[in-house]
C-alpha cells in the first residue's frame, strides 16, 4: 500500500482501517453524532474502557481498542465547539489531527480513518475544518510513506468539501 488520502461517505464504525477516529465529547463516554455511533457499534466494553481514561481535553486524543469494530483500534479526540474562531478553535483542532497522528505512528498502523472533527454539533465551518484535517493528512503521508488516510463523511456535501480539497472532484 502506498501513502493516499481519500474522502468517502460512509459510516466511520462500519470502516475497514487499523484505526478509526472518534470525534468525541470531553467525558468519552458517548455522546449523539459519530461519538454514539461508535459507542453503540462497539458495545458495552468501549464505555468501560473509556470510563477507565477519566476524560479528554479539547485538542488532545486517547486511544482504546476496537473492541466489535472492523478496527482494531479507536483514537478518541475532542474538537474545539465553533465560537467564531477567535477563541483559539483553529489551533484546537490542529491539535486534534496531530495528537491522533502521534498515538496513530505509536501503534506503527497502515490506514487511519477520521470523521468530520468539529463540523455537526461543535458547529465548525466545514471548509475550514476540511482545510486543517488535509493539511494535517498531507504532513503525515509525507512523513509516513506507508500511510493510507481516509476521511469519512456524514453528508454529500461535506464529502464534496474534502474531494475539491483534496482534488479529487
Amino acid at each position: 500500500m502506498s501513502s493516499a488520502i481519500e474522502a468517502i461517505r460512509g459510516d466511520i464504525a462500519k470502516v475497514q482501517a487499523d484505526i478509526i477516529v472518534n470525534a468525541a465529547n470531553t467525558s468519552l463516554l458517548g455522546g449523539s453524532g459519530v461519538d454514539g455511533a461508535i459507542h453503540r457499534a462497539a458495545g458495552p466494553a468501549l464505555l468501560d474502557a473509556c470510563r477507565d481514561l477519566r476524560g479528554c481535553k479539547t485538542g488532545a486524543a486517547k486511544i482504546t481498542p476496537g473492541f466489535r469494530l472492523p478496527a482494531k483500534w479507536i483514537i478518541h479526540t475532542v474538537g474545539p465547539v465553533w465560537r467564531g474562531g477567535s477563541d483559539n478553535e483553529p489551533e484546537l483542532l490542529r491539535s486534534c489531527y496531530q495528537n491522533c497522528f502521534r498515538l496513530a505512528a505509536k501503534k506503527e498502523v497502515a490506514s487511519i480513518a477520521f470523521p468530520s472533527i468539529s463540523t455537526g454539533t461543535y458547529r465548525f465551518p466545514i471548509e475550514a475544518a476540511a482545510a486543517i484535517a488535509i493539511d494535517e493528512a498531507r504532513k503525515q503521508v509525507s512523513a509516513v510513506p506507508l500511510l493510507k488516510i481516509t476521511f469519512v463523511c456524514f453528508s454529500e456535501s461535506d464529502l464534496g468539501v474534502y474531494r475539491a480539497l483534496l482534488g479529487k472532484d
